[in-house]
């Protein structure tokens, strides 16, 4: 079972932009409950925005609302195994997410935004980067209007970094290694 802050999750909805809203239980505590906001990423899961509603009762409607504004408002649908849309996401390294701190190309709007619940950057995709927000678009922004606000493009996992070319070589060599360094 997967577990945050001591609290054990017991559902989620993923949606297909990589967000999600969880529902969790304080282990050994079964009327203490929260729910969070979470983004999943190549890293794991980064959970924000808790939500310490009153009983288990409080704690499914503050699940359920989430979902169905997530589902309504942003128009995005959860995530199964046949999802193909791709989605951008992009880190506010140097300050919250507000009026005039992000780019709205025409056609391409956020579709969401979250400021996180920390008085500070926090640590996210598996603390390669510190921020205090983000957003999630349907298209990639250009190299510009990203560093004309200082955003940062979610990081890629290592081997989508590396050249087309120079993978290959890698997966080519690793076929024939015999854990002797290269030495045979």
């Amino acid at each position: 079972m997967e577990m945050t802050e001591g609290y054990e999750i017991q559902k989620t909805i993923l949606f297909e932009t990589g967000n999600g809203i969880a529902l969790g239980c304080m282990a050994g505590e079964p009327e203490r409950f929260a729910v969070w906001v979470f983004t999943e990423t190549a890293y794991g899961r980064d959970y924000y925005l808790k939500r310490c509603p009153d009983n288990r009762e409080a704690a499914e409607k503050v699940f359920r609302v989430s979902a169905d504004r997530c589902r309504g408002f942003c128009g995005i649908q959860e995530k199964t195994e046949h999802s193909t849309k791709k989605y951008y996401r992009y880190y506010s390294t140097q300050r919250p997410v507000d009026v005039n701190t992000f780019p709205k190309p025409e056609g391409n709007h956020p579709l969401m935004i979250f400021n996180y619940d920390e008085d500070r950057r926090r640590p996210v995709a598996g603390g390669r980067l510190c921020a205090w927000g983000e957003l999630v678009y349907p298209y990639p922004l250009t190299k510009e209007q990203a560093d004309a606000y200082e955003l940062k493009p979610e990081p890629a996992e290592e081997a989508d970094r590396l050249p087309a070319q120079m993978a290959g070589q890698i997966a080519e060599k690793g076929k024939g290694d015999t854990g002797t360094n290269g030495q045979r």
